[in-house]
């Protein structure tokens, strides 16, 4: 009795949640990814490229779509390029659409930015729909940083590929007469440990 009353819940359980699911199906679904690039264009000031990318994962156009991010105080970041803020027409199932902005600051210190925030109309509800896009770590403006070491990864590599080359001429080298070089290493290797 127990056993039939558990899969009579889970049936309806099953059905509330497709029922749901297919509900839910026909709408749009935003989704939004937050990014931000650093650089010294000169020393004492940091430049930002915030870019926005939205993505329409729903089976439904959203329309009016806004984009908004003003986690940015004016008193530390300063507006170079593009707007904080953008509005598309549309956004189609399965569309992509970006948007990116360039700030710059003088002002050194840490900073956590908020997700921007989405809004967007679906034409079977009145409340216009919001999304969140996602957050950023924190940054450290204008903090030292260590000076990057790009030609150690390229010397580290060349010394691998020589060691690998020689070690693979001298493994493969056999003189006439004597014994192949392969013999020779494994007898000293062997005395090696004899005598160590």
């Amino acid at each position: 009795m127990a056993r039939s009353l558990a899969l009579v819940a889970l049936l309806l359980l099953g059905l509330a949640a497709a029922t749901g699911a297919s509900a839910a199906g026909d709408a749009p679904f935003v989704v939004a990814h937050k990014k931000v690039a650093l650089s010294r264009p000169k020393p004492g000031v940091e430049r930002l490229a915030v870019s926005l990318d939205l993505y329409n994962q729903g089976s439904a156009t959203a329309y009016d779509v806004t984009i908004n991010d003003d986690s940015w105080p004016t008193e530390a970041f300063e507006l170079v390029t593009g707007e904080k803020s953008k509005t598309l027409e549309r956004l189609d199932p399965g569309a992509t659409a970006s948007h990116t902005f360039v700030l710059e600051t003088k002002t050194q210190g840490r900073f956590q930015g908020s997700p921007a925030v989405i809004t967007y109309r679906v034409p079977t509800k009145t409340a216009l729909q919001e999304a969140y896009s996602t957050p950023i770590f924190a940054l450290d403006i204008l903090s030292e940083r260590p000076p990057e070491k790009k030609f150690e990864w390229v010397k580290a590599c060349c010394k691998i590929w020589v060691i690998g080359v020689c070690c693979h001429i001298c493994c493969s080298v056999h003189l006439p007469g004597r014994k192949p070089v392969e013999e020779r290493l494994k007898s000293k290797q062997e005395e090696t440990l004899i005598y160590s």
